[in-house]
């Protein structure tokens, strides 16, 4: 648990568990949680992270936290268009040589299902809106610690954006370069390198405005001082 009060709770998510229950996941963070807090009558998932993703959760233990939450959200509301308004930062290592200090990325994204339930999205002109900003943070010879700023929240994003960049997330066993992957797991890096190690918000009920961090964990950390 990184934060707790009557309307949030906000805990560090390892990687590989699902956020919620379903596609042969019997138990999710959200299952797991209700089940530890039974005398909590309202419980909801304010947002949500990739199953390998690691890091800052947020969580809603009441009806109007949530609806503030969601409203926040939404990059056309008036709440999240303030200074005041969420903001999501995630560390991920990549594949290349980044050069750019800081770069936008607007590239529309299409979301499809497989005929066995996956979901996969490219990108798409015409498709939905999606935006990143990425930030060089540090260079480790082929391979660059970027810091990536959601304005929008659609599936995969950072994944796909940087996947269609060329610079696949190293792990990652979806969208990256698999024979890459199937090296790093030799070299210890068993899992994506995305962590969301940061979100700033207003308190949905006070206003007060929260720093959430979630460091960034042991095995990534290990794996940075391996390559430098």
């Amino acid at each position: 648990v990184i934060y707790e009060d009557e309307a949030l709770l906000v805990v560090n998510k390892p990687a590989g568990m699902a956020v919620h229950g379903g596609s042969g996941v019997s138990l999710g963070v959200i299952e797991q949680i209700r089940l530890e807090l039974p005398q909590q009558k309202f419980l909801e998932l304010a947002h949500r992270l990739d199953r390998e993703t690691s890091g800052v959760l947020l969580l809603a233990k009441k009806r109007a936290a949530l609806v503030a939450l969601h409203e926040l959200m939404r990059p056309d509301s008036e709440a999240s268009s303030n200074a005041t308004r969420m903001n999501k930062r995630y560390l991920v290592l990549v594949a290349g040589e980044w050069k750019n200090k800081v770069q936008h990325v607007k590239l529309a994204l299409q979301k499809d299902v497989t005929e066995d339930g996956e979901r996969r999205v490219h990108v798409e002109e015409g498709g939905m809106a999606a935006h990143t900003i990425f930030r060089l943070r540090q260079g480790y010879g082929d391979y660059t610690v970027l810091e990536a700023v959601l304005k929008t929240g659609r599936t995969h994003q950072i994944r796909v954006h940087l996947a269609h960049l060329g610079f696949p997330i190293l792990g990652d066993d979806k969208y990256g370069d698999f024979e890459l992957n199937r090296q790093l797991m030799k070299q210890g890096l068993k899992r994506m390198f995305l962590h969301a190690w940061q979100l700033t918000l207003p308190h949905p009920v006070t206003g007060e405005i929260l720093n959430l961090e979630a460091p960034l964990p042991a095995e990534l950390e290990k794996y940075l001082n391996k390559i430098n």
